[in-house]
This record gives structure tokens, sequence and C-alpha cells, in this order.
């Protein structure tokens, strides 16, 4: 037996085809048409056994009755959990008899051009369709149209056509490194994929409990070696379900019932179907000890505001912040000038100085160039800029992380080291 043949063997009993029919009323350019019925196929995988399924957006928006057809030929109908139209990612959800096997998870992290993958899909239809090719490049960015664009996408030689969106790009080993995308509809030879580790924290974000079980827990939980290094408590909401715990900042997230922890994704895994109140035991490691905690789920009307990260008071403020921390200082870049850039991006802050012999100085950033992500974080707001830098102390710990900026019409990358903050800057 082949690797290639180990591989679509292990991976396919979590693929699933998806088809239903939607009324459409623009062109695949984007253009207003006149609205027509078609039959939408496509495809998706189980990330968990309960019968929830990640795909993209475009496959099951607006589709009437989403018809979900398992390896074995079970059929069901799935209804929506949560969706993000701007990364084009969607759960949705099957209810079956007996738990459903999970697609295995690797990691985008450390993909390689000329990397051998495999793409699974429902192509034109045709269910559980194999297609095999290399990496060919990295960090693509695509412009599909007016409404939609993908950035940093996996771009392989294995064919990825109508249907085969949402389905899993599998590495030599089986595990899942990418969703695919069939964005350019008879393209010979160039297929993209969405990089795993930006959809799963896609993931995270749409089975939150706070959204979908109306409960809260309080902690931000991030893995900061690596999307597979130790999930780590970076943040402790005050009167929180997880300080009540006796969990602390910096505590690694080893078991959540009988889950165990190794991505963010799955702590909101564990949680999700637990009743307020319910004591779930947790794992976690401290220093040199393994320690076991009792977590009690709050109703999400008993959250509290105030958290024990101080929230940034000013602009004046943040902006201090920003140069103690990231040695940038930066402005909003107005959207219609941005859009002037030519480039696919949202929106971003602007650099508006640099802090000579700061990590950034170092690292060739120049006034004028426009911060668009840093780490697994867009900046296109003082928003998320706040976000950061109220977890510096985080990011510090780290050690170096990583950032694009936009000059001119090319975007560059570095690594940054970033600054503690200072209480004075906080307040």
């Amino acid at each position: 037996m082949t690797p290639i043949v180990r591989a679509v063997r292990d991976a396919r009993p979590a693929v699933v085809n998806i088809q239903g029919q939607k009324s459409v009323s623009e062109s695949a350019e984007g253009t207003p048409t006149s609205p027509r019925q078609v039959n939408g196929m496509g495809t998706g995988v189980v990330i968990d056994s309960r019968g929830y399924i990640l795909t993209n957006h475009h496959v099951v928006a607006g589709v009437r009755r989403i018809n979900i057809t398992l390896a074995g030929g079970q059929t069901y109908v799935a209804s929506v959990v949560a969706y993000d139209k701007t990364t084009d990612l969607a759960v949705i959800r099957i209810r079956t008899p007996s738990p459903l096997q999970t697609i295995r998870l690797g990691t985008s992290e450390d993909l390689m051009e000329g990397e051998a993958v495999i793409a699974v899909g429902n192509a034109f239809g045709y269910e559980h369709t194999v297609t095999t090719g290399i990496i060919s490049a990295l960090h693509r960015n695509v412009q599909v149209n007016e409404k939609q664009q993908y950035l940093d996408l996996i771009q392989t030689d294995a064919s990825i056509n109508p249907g085969n969106s949402g389905g899993p790009l599998l590495n030599i080993d089986g595990e899942m490194i990418g969703v695919n995308v069939a964005v350019r509809a008879g393209a010979q030879g160039i297929g993209f994929a969405i990089p795993l580790d930006k959809a799963l924290e896609i993931a995270a974000r749409l089975l939150s409990i706070e959204k979908l079980d109306n409960h809260w827990h309080g902690m931000t939980a991030l893995s900061l070696d690596g999307p597979t290094g130790p999930v780590t408590i970076a943040r402790l909401d005050r009167k929180s379900p997880a300080e009540r715990s006796g969990l602390q900042r910096g505590d690694q997230l080893q078991r959540i019932g009988k889950t165990s922890i190794h991505r963010p994704l799955d702590v909101e895994r564990a949680l999700l179907g637990r009743g307020s109140g319910e004591r779930v035991p947790l794992i976690v490691r401290r220093g040199d000890e393994t320690l076991k905690l009792d977590l009690r789920l709050a109703n999400r009307s008993h959250k509290r505001s105030r958290g024990t990260t101080r929230q940034l008071s000013s602009a004046i403020a943040l902006q201090q912040a920003s140069w103690d921390t990231l040695g940038l200082k930066l402005e909003v870049e107005p959207l219609d000038s941005f859009q002037e850039l030519e480039v696919p991006y949202r929106g971003g802050m602007r650099v508006v100085s640099v802090r000579p012999g700061s990590s950034a100085a170092k690292q060739g950033v120049q006034t004028g160039d426009v911060l668009v992500k840093m780490h697994r974080w867009t900046t296109a707001s003082e928003k998320d800029i706040r976000f950061i830098v109220e977890h510096a102390d985080t990011l510090a710990r780290a050690g170096k992380v990583k950032f694009y900026v936009v000059r001119g019409e090319e975007t560059f990358f570095g690594h940054l080291s970033v600054a503690k903050r200072s209480e004075s800057a906080v307040r």
C-alpha cells in the first residue's frame, strides 16, 4: 500500500459530500443577473464526532436543504451552526445515531513548496474524487470578484474543481493541512486552499460556547508556540468561572473533561453542549506541577464586562502602548485610500513613526508602510491593535511573532519581538 493510498483510506470516512439547491442572482464575477435556481455541491470535513462539519460558507449559503452524504452512503440533512463570510468558512451539523470519525489534523505552519499534497472532494458531483499534486506556492492572495477575496492561500497543482470547495487538502501522512476552495473555474494546474491553522482559528470562534450555548467560561486560550504547541491561558476575566476554578495566566491546558487539548478549538469543543453550573474537570500544567481543577460554566447573563486585562482608555494611551510594545506609532488607513493600493486586504494601520533601535526598525519597517497582520490577527482597526497590545506580555513570552506590511503594491513579512507593556500604558 503506497503512502497516498494509505492517506486517502484514513481520511475518507471524515469527508462528506454536500448538495442542495439555491437561488443565485449574480455571476461568478459578482455582477447582478436574473435570479435562477442552481444545484449547489461541495465538500466538508468532520471536525467533531457529534456531527460538526467544517466547509466553505459559499457552499451552504442560501441553500434551502443541505443534504449530506457520508462515505458509507448514509444521508442526512444538515443545519448551519455559524459562518464567517470574510474567510468563506462555515460550520454545519448533522445528528447521527453514532459518533462520526473526525479528520486527522496537521498544521499549515511548516509547509514547503514542492511538498506532496492530496485533495479529496465532490468534484463536479463525482463523490470522493482524489487528486494529487504538490504545493506550488504559499501566501497567495486571490481576488475572486468585488465581494470575495482570499488572503494567504496555499497554491497547488492538484486539481481542485467545482464541488471540491470545503474539502480537505491532505499531506502525505493523511493529515489535513488546508480547506480547498475552487476559485478559478477551468484553471489548469492551479488550485487553492485556506491554510488549516487559519481555518481552525475561525472554527474555534464559530463554535464558541458563548455564541452557541449562551454560556461563559471567561478565559482566552492561545497556542503561543505554534499551532500544535501547548494551549496556554493568556487572559482571565475577573470573577469569571475560569478564575474561580483556580486557573491562572500561563497555565497550560492539557485536558478538559475527556478531551485532550492540543489547540484552542479543542477548548470550545470540550465545553460545547454542557449545562450551566455543570462541573467540568480540568487538568492543567503549571510550571513543573500537574493540577486538577473544576470549572463550572455560568450563563452568559452573569458575564462581567470588566476583565483582568485593563482596557486602554484613550487613543493617546493606545498610541503610547503601541510605541512601547511594538515600536510603532500607527493610525487607521482610510478605506478609500487603502483600496487605491490595489492589494487584496480589507484594511490596515499606517505606520506614522518607527522607534529607533526597536525590533520593528531592525526588521526594516518604514514610515508609510501599512501593517495588515500580526501573529494570526488582522490589524485593520484600532480595536485590533488594542487587542494585540493588551496581549503583549503573552506575545513577549512567545518570542518573535510574524507580521505583514504592505508597501506600495507589495506585501512584506518579518518577525517582530514584542516588548512587555508598562503599567502606565494601560491606565
